[in-house]
């Protein structure tokens, strides 16, 4: 199969994404077939693993994702957070289907800083229909297992 890529967006074409299970498409990123999301390298996150219903990233909080305080901005967890639960939906989507957030909540349970050792994000399909997809996430420490954050989501599911 050839995949074609948008040089000038750095991702794959609607066509490409379309003529692929959302499994097939999920895989083929982290396999490295197909150029990761702009948003994983800007925040130092990468897809590890990722099965039928489950999604994980790796991610390691740096200075630049730092709000005012000292502490690693909520947004960081919620991008994470929010990267693996919807990618998570994906893997159970047929060819032809993909989604995008209809919104997510998120629990940050303590706080990371810019020295702290990486993490997971693990995302998990709960149900997926023809129009939404329901996933939660946590982040855990790689290392020690510490929960860090809990997340729910809803996917609104779409034809591409």
């Amino acid at each position: 199969m050839i995949l074609h890529v948008d040089k000038a967006e750095d991702l794959a074409s609607r066509e490409t994404i379309a003529s692929m299970s959302g499994l097939e498409f999920i895989q083929a990123i982290q396999r490295g077939e197909l150029p990761a999301p702009p948003i994983s390298k800007t925040l130092d996150y990468w897809m590890e693993e990722a099965v039928e219903g489950k999604v994980t990233f790796r991610g390691k909080p740096s200075f630049k994702a730092m709000n005012p305080i000292g502490t690693i901005h909520g947004g960081w967890f919620g991008t994470l957070l929010d990267s693996c639960m919807a990618c998570a939906v994906q893997t159970m989507l047929p060819v032809g289907l993909g989604y995008t957030t209809l919104e997510y909540k998120v629990n940050v349970i303590r706080p990371l800083f810019s020295d702290s050792d990486e993490v997971l994000a693990i995302g998990e399909a709960s149900h997926v229909g023809r129009r939404t997809g329901i996933a939660e996430g946590r982040i855990v420490g790689a290392q020690d297992g510490k929960l860090y954050a809990t997340a729910s989501t809803t996917c609104m599911v779409f034809s591409l």
